[in-house]
C-alpha cells in the first residue's frame, strides 16, 4: 500500500506534520509528498500519481484550499473535502477549482462524494473537542483529511453528498507543471491539437506567438528548436503534450510560468 500527499501546505513544518499523521494512521505505509502552488498543478500531479499506482492499493490525498478572494465568499472555512475511488486507489481531496478537472478531462470519474467534517469524524468515533477543532482548523489537511482517508478506507463509504463532475470546471489550455529541464507540461492531449508528426502549430502565450512543430518523441526535436511532444505525464494511453526547446529550457527561453494559459492554432 502507498500514500501520496499533494498539497499547497508545503513548507517543511507542514510537510513533516502531514507525513507523520498519515504514517500514524496508516502504519508501515510509504508516504510520498508533492508540494504544489495551485489547483491545476495538483490536478496534473493527481493524474500522474494514479498512473504510477497502476493496480496497487493506496491513498492519494489532494489539498488546495485557499481562503481568500472568491473562496472566502463561497465557503465558511475553505472548500469542503470529498472522496472517490479509482480502481484500488482512494482519492480524498478538496473539491473547489480545477483540482479534479483533469480527472474529468480524462474520463476517470464522473462524481465526487462531498463530506461534512463533523458527521464523518463523529462516525469515526472522535471526541467532540477533536471534531470541533478539525471543523474550524486553519490546517484541515492535517486535522481532517488524513482522518477522512482512514475512515473511508476502513468503512468504504461514509455520509456524503454526490457532486457530479458537470459541476467541476473544465481544464483550460495551459501549463500545469515545468520539469527540472524546463519542459512545460500542458493540459492538452494530442487530440486537442490535431497532433500529426511534423505538423506545425502556433501557440500564443503571454502575447508572444511561438511556432512549434509536433514530434512524437523528445529525441526527434532538432537541437535548439521548439517542439510540441507527446510527454511522459498522463494516464494510460492518454499523455499530455509538452512544450520543449531541445537542448535548452522552454521555461527560460519563453519566460513561461506554471499556471500560464495560452491559445493554440493550426497552420
Amino acid at each position: 500500500m502507498f500514500i501520496t500527499v499533494i498539497t499547497d501546505c508545503r513548507d517543511a513544518n507542514a510537510q513533516a506534520r502531514q507525513e507523520t499523521r498519515y504514517a500514524e494512521l496508516f502504519p508501515e505505509t510509504h508516504v510520498s509528498f508533492v508540494g504544489v502552488s495551485s489547483d491545476i498543478e495538483a490536478a496534473g500531479n493527481l493524474v500522474d500519481a494514479l498512473d504510477g499506482a497502476g493496480e496497487a492499493r493506496g491513498v492519494i490525498a489532494v489539498n488546495v484550499a485557499p481562503r481568500h478572494g472568491r473562496a472566502k465568499e463561497k465557503w465558511p472555512n475553505g472548500t469542503p473535502f470529498g472522496y472517490l475511488w479509482i480502481k484500488n486507489v482512494l482519492v480524498v481531496c478538496t473539491i473547489d477549482g480545477e483540482t479534479l478537472s483533469l480527472l474529468k478531462k480524462l474520463g476517470l470519474a464522473d462524481q465526487v462524494n462531498v463530506t461534512d467534517i463533523r458527521a464523518v469524524l463523529a462516525l469515526g468515533g472522535y471526541d467532540a473537542a477533536t471534531i470541533e477543532r478539525a471543523a474550524t482548523s486553519q490546517f484541515r489537511s492535517f486535522d481532517y483529511l488524513p482522518r477522512l482517508a482512514r475512515i473511508v478506507w476502513d468503512k468504504k463509504d461514509v455520509p456524503a453528498e454526490a457532486m457530479p463532475f458537470s459541476e467541476i470546471p473544465d481544464a483550460g489550455p495551459g501549463v500545469w507543471w515545468i520539469d527540472s529541464f524546463g519542459n512545460c507540461k500542458t493540459t492538452l492531449l494530442p487530440s486537442d491539437i490535431g497532433f500529426e508528426d511534423g505538423a506545425r502549430r502556433k501557440i500564443v502565450l503571454n502575447g508572444l506567438a511561438i511556432e512549434a512543430a509536433c514530434f512524437t518523441q523528445l529525441r526527434s526535436v532538432p537541437d535548439f528548436h521548439t517542439g510540441l511532444i507527446v510527454g511522459s505525464s498522463g494516464y494510460g494511453d492518454k499523455r499530455f503534450i509538452e512544450l520543449v526547446v531541445q537542448g535548452s529550457s522552454a521555461e527560460k527561453h519563453y519566460q513561461i510560468h506554471q499556471k500560464d494559459t495560452f491559445q493554440i492554432t493550426r497552420d
